[in-house]
């Protein structure tokens, strides 16, 4: 989608849009081509599932880390 399109389906001005999309450019998480004077974005779907990935096993570590923080408190506040 054009910059323009996005823009009109959020609650955020074009300018945010186009400096949302160009740290999304940067991480490699959107592709962008020249279609005349505007820019295409298109999602780069392998990307995002690699960072999608990287965020499951961020939260699966915290999680089984918060589980054994509760449960040893539980352990000692038990004695």
């Amino acid at each position: 989608m054009a910059v323009g399109q996005l823009a009109d389906e959020l609650p955020v001005t074009r300018s945010a849009v186009s400096q949302h999309l160009k740290v999304l450019k940067d991480a490699g998480l959107v592709s962008e081509r020249a279609v005349g004077t505007r820019r295409i974005y298109r999602l780069n779907p392998t990307a995002v599932a690699a960072l999608r990935d990287q965020l499951d096993t961020f939260w699966q570590r915290a999680l089984s880390s918060y589980v054994d923080v509760t449960e040893q408190q539980a352990t000692e506040e038990g004695s």
